[in-house]
């Protein structure tokens, strides 16, 4: 067996064990706080059955702290950081991480920048040195560099291609003018063209520290035994970051409607308008609202009106999306250029009727049962429970979140649902923005 086929036969085996624990236990979760010696905390779930570790990790301030004209700096970092650290050059970290079957990567979101790292029990301490190096002392020399730049150059142009990435992309433009928000979190042509190592190097000392540092472990571990493998981790970085500076924004434009020609047989859909912050108390009661009306994939309202009932597209969704300085609900379409008016007059006729009406008893207990019965299934592998272990913790929603979480869904009533879908759904507000040749719509832009 290839050491790469060595390391993904280890991930679906962690997943499919981990999966069928969680799943078939009764028991409420235990998840432990751990300190290191050196202060650094963790989240920990145990599980002993297979001798292997997932550790999650994430830092407060993703791309929307590039620099401008820098846009995408934290993406290229993030595809950087295992391209060669300390002694070793790009080739010799990854053969090293091949020898031991250490999968380590990075991600740059726009609130948070982050990585996974998953490895055998034998091998942590080893896992968790190369991650250090990686954090503390990447190399960003010539060849990965332009070579990730290249990759990043080529995605781009790929996205320039399809619909849907187009329609993404401007719709956050449209929603968030002058804000970070509305610059693509992989940059553009011109700002991955221009950044250099400096930059990259800047990137680091002025982002990665240990105060904005949250982290979540799944695996065959103690309390005792995580603490030293934090700090061999961990305690090599800065301190403080420099302090956050993204400015809280309300969504721009409602209610436009923006056109983008494309020569393709379908045209992409992007809709949506201000939403609610996770933090708020009515979100439990958002969730089951946009499950009935759109999220719901084959049973929302949507899906019904627009696709079983009249063919329009092949699939209709929302979903909320809420962020760390502003809020949307949003939602996506395809449809054939000549249907594109009839598929907007409908999706703003079920946004004014979820608005005006409501739901009604039978969509509230069905969308309860599925949303509290499909949440064990969340727990699909070591690194998805580790990522919602740091989730929870970036949302602050307490360590006992996974117990409390099905409740907080049972105790949403109609009056509630109703309520939230009165002041959530606002039809007038509504952007659309449109990649393609679309029939029977009137363009704002």
């Amino acid at each position: 067996m290839t050491r790469l086929c060595c390391r993904r036969f280890l991930g679906a085996v962690f997943a499919m064990v981990v999966v069928l624990g969680f799943m078939s236990s009764a028991r409420a979760i235990d998840v432990q706080r751990v300190v290191s010696p050196g202060g650094i905390e963790a989240w920990l779930i145990e599980d002993h059955a297979n001798p292997i570790l997932a550790i999650r990790f994430a830092l407060r301030g993703g791309a929307a702290l590039d620099p401008d004209g820098r846009a995408g700096l934290a993406n290229m970092a993030a595809k950087l950081l295992d391209e060669g650290a300390g002694e070793l050059e790009s080739f010799a970290f990854q053969q090293r991480l091949d020898d031991l079957a250490i999968e380590l990567g990075f991600n740059a979101g726009r609130d948070a920048f982050g990585g996974t790292l998953r490895t055998l029990t034998e091998n942590r301490d080893e896992a968790a040195r190369l991650l250090s190096l990686a954090l503390t002392r990447p190399r960003f020399d010539a060849e990965p560099v332009e070579r990730m730049r290249r990759q990043i150059l080529s995605g781009l142009r790929q996205a320039d291609e399809q619909p849907g990435s187009v329609a993404g992309r401007r719709f956050f433009a449209t929603q968030f003018p002058g804000h970070p928000y509305g610059i693509p979190s992989n940059g553009t042509e011109d700002s991955v063209a221009a950044i250099t190592r400096d930059d990259l190097a800047a990137f680091i000392s002025r982002r990665i520290a240990r105060d904005g540092l949250v982290v979540g472990v799944v695996g065959d571990i103690s309390p005792a035994d995580l603490g030293p493998l934090l700090d061999t981790a961990f305690a090599d970085l800065p301190a403080v970051a420099e302090p956050l500076a993204v400015a809280d924004v309300d969504p721009a434009d409602a209610g436009a409607t923006i056109v983008i020609n494309k020569a393709v047989p379908q045209s992409a859909l992007i809709f949506g308008h201000a939403g609610m912050m996770r933090d708020d108390p009515d979100y439990y009661a958002a969730t089951v609202v946009n499950r009935v009306f759109g999220g719901g994939s084959f049973v929302s309202r949507l899906f019904q009106e627009v696709r079983e009932k009249r063919g329009l597209v092949y699939s209709v969704r929302t979903w909320l999306a809420p962020f760390d300085h502003a809020a949307m609900v949003m939602g996506r379409a395809g449809t054939a250029n000549a249907r594109v008016g009839e598929t907007i007059d409908v999706i703003k006729a079920e946004w004014r009727r979820v608005a005006e009406n409501g739901i009604t008893a039978q969509e509230l207990a069905d969308a309860k049962l599925y949303l509290t019965g499909s949440f064990p299934l969340r727990f699909s592998s070591s690194d998805r429970i580790a990522g919602m272990l740091v989730g929870i913790q970036l949302e602050d929603l307490g360590i006992d979140y996974l117990d409390r979480r099905n409740g907080l869904i049972e105790a949403v009533t109609l009056e509630d649902a109703n309520r939230v879908a009165r002041s959530l759904f606002d039809p007038d507000a509504l952007t659309f923005v449109i990649v393609g040749q679309p029939e029977g719509v009137e363009p704002t832009n």
